[in-house]
């Protein structure tokens, strides 16, 4: 989309990229309300708050079993801005999901897998690095903190429902985040190629083609 035709179909007032995810997810979800959890601090980051993301949604799925679909909003250019019009990628070029199994110590939605967000968020916008499909990250513990989990870790696949998309500030991948056990964590350490962890993704979707986080996964 170049800048004149961007010019034409929106106005300040709009957020483009923001709708091209809702978009997205209104193909998985129709009409099915999420809960949308603005930043935690109450400030934007651009405001001087401490959360780098915007925001996250959470769906009820019960696509494969009953869980919790959580989408970020912020890694990927969400406002109106024409300079940024018809870009390749969208700001980092991808934006960041979860799905998780309710969990019993979970009275609630899971607000700090929401948290988890903002942690890898901070490190993006920081350090100018940024997560990409077959990546891995140690959480040095467990990512539900005092929890009894051997869930230490995670890997990066492409959403299998979201996937990618095209906005009209470039592409937005969706990356979903997948937990892995300290076994797993421990073996990749060993060996932390992208070959090596796509084989552990493509061995967890054999059972687990949405590739669902459970906290009880020995």
């Amino acid at each position: 989309m170049n800048k004149a035709t961007y010019q034409q179909q929106f106005t300040t007032e709009d957020s483009p990229g923001w709708l091209a995810i809702d978009d997205q997810l209104d193909q998985i979800y129709g009409d099915t309300e999420p809960r949308h959890y603005p930043p935690l601090c109450g400030l934007h980051y651009a405001a001087g708050g401490s959360d780098p993301i915007d925001g996250a949604s959470i769906y009820d799925s019960n696509h494969q079993e009953f869980h919790r679909h959580i989408v970020s909003y912020g890694l990927s250019e969400l406002y109106y801005d024409e300079e940024k019009a018809g870009g390749e990628f969208s700001k980092w070029g991808f934006e960041l999901t979860f799905r998780l199994l309710p969990f019993q110590d979970d009275q609630h939605d899971p607000i700090w897998a929401i948290q988890i967000m903002n942690n890898l968020a901070r490190y993006v916008f920081t350090s100018g690095k940024w997560f990409e499909e077959n990546h891995f990250v140690p959480a040095n513990g467990p990512i539900r903190l005092d929890t009894e989990t051997e869930i230490t870790g995670f890997v990066f696949a492409l959403d299998p429902e979201l996937g990618k998309i095209q906005t009209p500030h470039g592409e937005v991948s969706f990356l979903q985040m997948v937990g892995i056990t300290n076994t797993e964590v421990e073996k990749l350490k060993q060996n932390p190629t992208t070959d090596a962890v796509k084989e552990l993704i493509d061995h967890l979707k054999k059972d687990n083609p949405l590739l669902i986080t459970d906290l009880n996964r020995k």
